[in-house]
């Protein structure tokens, strides 16, 4: 019997998904948890792996369509099976499952795995894992990653441990944050541009908007309408931060982590936000919303095709090297398109590199519904003055861009101070 591909619940506030890219065409064999397609939500895009083995008989959803969650969008299948109509929806009692079953010839009833995320498709693979066997402890006894390690640690102590995550956020300088071409956190085809013809008779290019281009539009005119936006800018020397990243970018190493910049600017923004809380906000019309936890966004370039702010959720409850690390995560699975919408939810204040192109300082925008966001300039060794005599030092711009319903210049500005200072007095 022919087994649906349905648009999958990737998180719990999604309602519907595009489909980016199918990874198979019709007829083309595919294996149990291969890799079929790509879908878009919030600006992510996750490979959605194949429910069963077989070839895929048909595709509903074409390239592009945004549909419903539990829309079924493709039938997988054995050569020659029929599927039902195109219109077939999925029963409402299937919540967010795109892999019914796992191992199709087993007698037993099996349990609705619910979603299976790619990385943890890809290990099943590898290892022959059959997922009945492996209890969820996940949102809603989701199968994660961590679970599928742990019962094949409990079943072969010699398992290797997956590969330390590859670094993010360096560049050749090792100064520039957010590198756009080792940044791609959501990968799409550039749309094909459509030639017009104006009154003039000239041949302007028409490029049409993408879905990441539309949201980034629509978040950006309402943060500007609802926020007054404040700028604050602070210039601040990063000899400290130099050095004590040349002595301990080794050790850092020797666990598999990669200690870049990145680390120090959140990690002075967790110091300075614990010491000012109204900074980790949101506002309302019954008053100011302060966050007890501290989730730092990271506003990524995607090049051309916009940009997205993964979110490093309980960034007060790390050191240096869970920071660094939770960075390196981050990187490893969001190149391999496994960064799931969730992840760049919840952010309570953001940090945006626009110094990798040699911007010295800018006036980024609020990502709503927060307080503040710091902007942080191109690392430059300049010549400053330093007790009446001229030296050279790494400075760096740093601007924080506030919200002045929530916060006063005053306040604003001992927040960016207190930044400043724990990059400059790094110890």
């Amino acid at each position: 019997m022919a087994t649906q591909v349905i648009m999958p619940q990737l998180g719990e506030s999604i309602v519907e998904g595009t489909v980016v890219k199918w990874l198979k065409v019709k007829g083309e064999k595919i294996a149990n948890l291969e890799p079929l397609l790509e879908v878009e939500t919030d600006k992510v895009v996750t490979e959605i792996p194949s429910p069963a083995e077989g070839v895929l008989l048909e595709i509903l959803v074409p390239e592009g369509r945004t549909v419903k969650v539990r829309t079924v969008i493709a039938w997988v299948g054995q050569v020659g099976e029929s599927v039902p109509a195109s219109s077939a929806q999925v029963p409402s009692v299937s919540v967010s499952s795109t892999s019914k079953k796992v191992k199709r010839s087993a007698p037993r009833q099996e349990r609705d795995l619910g979603f299976i995320s790619p990385v943890v498709a890809k290990i099943t693979r590898e290892h022959n894992v059959d997922l009945q066997q492996i209890k969820g402890t996940g949102a809603g006894g989701r199968i994660t990653k961590k679970d599928v390690l742990a019962y094949l640690e409990s079943k072969t102590p010699q398992v290797e441990s997956p590969q330390a995550a590859v670094p993010i956020w360096e560049t050749p300088a090792d100064g520039d944050l957010f590198r756009p071409t080792e940044m791609v956190f959501a990968k799409q085809d550039t749309p094909s541009p459509v030639h017009v013809t104006p009154d003039a008779g000239t041949r302007d290019t028409l490029v049409p908007l993408t879905t990441i281009r539309k949201q980034i539009a629509e978040h950006m005119r309402m943060s500007k309408t609802v926020a007054p936006h404040v700028t604050t800018v602070m210039e601040v020397d990063l000899s400290k931060v130099v050095a004590h990243r040349a002595a301990n970018k080794a050790d850092f190493a020797r666990d598999g982590v990669n200690l870049t910049f990145t680390a120090y600017f959140v990690a002075a923004s967790v110091t300075a936000l614990k010491a000012s809380p109204l900074v980790n906000s949101s506002w309302s019309e019954e008053g100011v919303i302060v966050h007890t936890a501290i989730n730092i966004g990271l506003a990524t370039s995607l090049g051309e095709e916009g940009l997205i702010v993964p979110v490093l959720k309980g960034a007060d409850g790390m050191s240096l090297l869970g920071l660094a690390s939770a960075v390196n995560d981050l990187a490893s699975r969001a190149r391999a398109k496994k960064l799931q919408p969730d992840e760049v939810k919840g952010g309570t204040f953001t940090i945006t590199n626009h110094g990798v192109s040699g911007s010295l300082f800018a006036t980024p925008i609020i990502n709503q519904p927060q307080c503040a966001i710091l902007g942080v300039g191109a690392i430059q060794k300049r010549a400053v003055v330093i007790d009446d005599a001229i030296a050279i030092r790494p400075m760096v711009y740093l601007s924080l861009t506030f919200d002045h319903r929530i916060l006063d210049g005053a306040s604003a500005d001992w927040f960016l101070a207190k930044v400043a200072d724990g990059l400059k007095n790094w110890s």
